[in-house]
């Protein structure tokens, strides 16, 4: 598969004139799926304008979907999409396991594939390219690969992965930005980076500064507008605005999000429930935050809602 292959452009545009969008699953308040939940929050996010549409990652709680509510969510995401902005649909756990995902995603109408870092085993480099390997001979979708956690690749295991046909991408979360550049640097030309890191928009500059432009945002999944402003401020170079956003809203919010694990879905969630979203809550094992949380968190969001002129 060809790096200027009409998904690769196509994610290659949005990149540039959007955020990557990450939605949140919908659950009823007794746990199963809320797939009219789940549609008006796509739509909320497409009508905002991002890059791509990536459902059923790890802020739409993959791990937490079996594999009938994963087909219905990508389903959805399609839908809704109608071809205007590509729809990546999360994949992980082993080889095995991804395909079965993989399976249902092509069968959904995904244009390409997200490869979450896979469960718990610490593998060498030679498995971590293998995986990749035995996942891309069993699809026909583009993949873009996701190292964080327990996935790191080194340049040498990068330089054999970016040979697979079908390996279009590379969104990294390690914040090691020595290695990233390193990695831009031997990539082939046209090949797609970028910015996975948790609430991407702190370390947005530096990652620009290596080459990476592009980054997913969870704030896009409750609050665009704060998301959106920022881009825009980020792409035109006006300092001044994103000092303010970081300062004011982003760095708070990774505090908030860094006083317990799993907020960084569950605090998302929440947000976007107090604007009236119908995400409903998450599963275990992760919570819905504590009182006091969400009290600083509906501080926090209607400040940085009023900074960008819109209201909670």
């Amino acid at each position: 598969m060809s790096l200027d292959t009409d998904t690769a452009r196509r994610l290659r545009e949005g990149m540039a004139r959007g955020v990557l969008s990450f939605p949140l699953t919908s659950f009823h308040e007794d746990g199963s799926l809320d797939p009219d939940g789940f549609r008006a929050h796509v739509a909320d996010r497409l009508a905002a304008a991002p890059g791509a549409v990536f459902p059923a990652c790890g802020t739409g709680e993959f791990h937490a979907l079996d594999e009938d509510e994963y087909r219905r969510v990508v389903e959805i995401a399609v839908e809704e999409a109608a071809g205007r902005v590509p729809v990546v649909a999360g994949v992980g756990y082993g080889w095995a396991q991804a395909v079965r995902f993989a399976r249902q995603a092509e069968d959904a109408g995904a244009d390409a594939l997200l490869v979450l870092p896979h469960y718990l085993v610490a593998a060498p480099q030679d498995g971590l390219v293998a995986q990749l390997e035995q996942l891309a001979a069993r699809t026909r979708l583009p993949l873009v690969v996701y190292q964080r956690g327990l996935v790191d690749y080194s340049l040498d295991a990068f330089r054999r992965l970016v040979r697979i046909p079908s390996v279009i991408g590379l969104k990294d979360g390690h914040s090691d930005l020595d290695r990233l550049q390193r990695l831009t640097l031997a990539a082939p030309e046209g090949f797609l980076f970028f910015n996975g890191a948790a609430t991407a928009e702190v370390q947005a500059r530096a990652y620009a500064a290596v080459g990476v432009s592009a980054y997913s945002s969870a704030v896009h999944a409750f609050a665009p507008e704060i998301a959106n402003a920022f881009f825009a401020a980020l792409r035109d170079g006006d300092d001044g605005t994103v000092d303010k956003l970081l300062r004011a809203f982003y760095v708070p919010f990774v505090e908030l999000r860094d006083r317990a694990p799993g907020y960084a879905v569950s605090l998302v969630k929440a947000a976007a429930r107090l604007r009236g979203r119908p995400v409903g809550p998450v599963r275990a094992p992760l919570t819905d935050p504590s009182a006091a949380d969400l009290a600083d968190l509906r501080t926090l969001l209607a400040a940085g809602l009023d900074l960008v002129g819109a209201a909670l």
